[in-house]
């Protein structure tokens, strides 16, 4: 459903609260309030959108896809904050597929712009992991700082040490020529 949508229909919902709470219908004017206030919630946070961070969260990926494969044009079902978050989700579900492939995800949502640090600070750390994949230590290395300086309240500590050892280990990886076109790892 379009936002303008939920807009009328809160605005409806309002007027019609005032009108029964000035003929003095309170209980029906006080629940229609509340009605109200839920259909305006759903305007700034899409219940699509929540209803996938809670299968992510409780790792239920296919229920979260199929949540988000329910918004058919995000330009028109979210208003443009939430532009950011919806590719991030397409981001971590993409990623846990084929990582390779959740990188425009992350670039995208990063475009868009997200308001929470640590939102930021995963999706430069997605896209360094994806960097590492392709050997580009140069830019796997500035995501990483940037993540280091967004993730302001260490919740994602662990995971960029984790990362750093991994990207000193492809230091150590050299692949080396051996006879007749066989390569070796030392």
């Amino acid at each position: 459903m379009p936002n303008f949508i939920r807009i009328i229909i809160a605005a409806l919902f309002l007027g019609a609260a005032v009108t029964l709470i000035v003929f003095s219908f309170w209980g029906w004017g006080i629940l229609l309030i509340f009605i109200a206030l839920i259909v305006f919630v759903t305007f700034i946070f899409n219940e699509r959108m929540l209803l996938a961070q809670w299968h992510l969260r409780k790792e239920k990926m296919e229920k979260a896809q199929d949540a988000l494969a329910g918004i058919k044009n995000y330009e028109k079902e979210l208003y443009k904050g939430q532009w950011g978050y919806y590719q991030l989700l397409l981001g971590i579900l993409e990623s846990r597929k084929s990582p390779m492939k959740s990188e425009k995800f992350f670039k995208k949502a990063l475009s868009f712009g997200l308001t929470m640090d640590h939102n930021i600070a995963l999706a430069n750390l997605s896209l360094a992991g994806v960097e590492m994949g392709k050997r580009n230590k140069r830019e796997a290395q500035r995501l990483l700082k940037e993540a280091e300086k967004a993730d302001k309240n260490k919740l994602l500590a662990e995971q960029i040490k984790m990362m750093k050892g991994q990207m000193s280990m492809l230091d150590r990886s050299q692949q080396v020529r051996g006879g007749k076109g066989s390569y070796r790892q030392y």
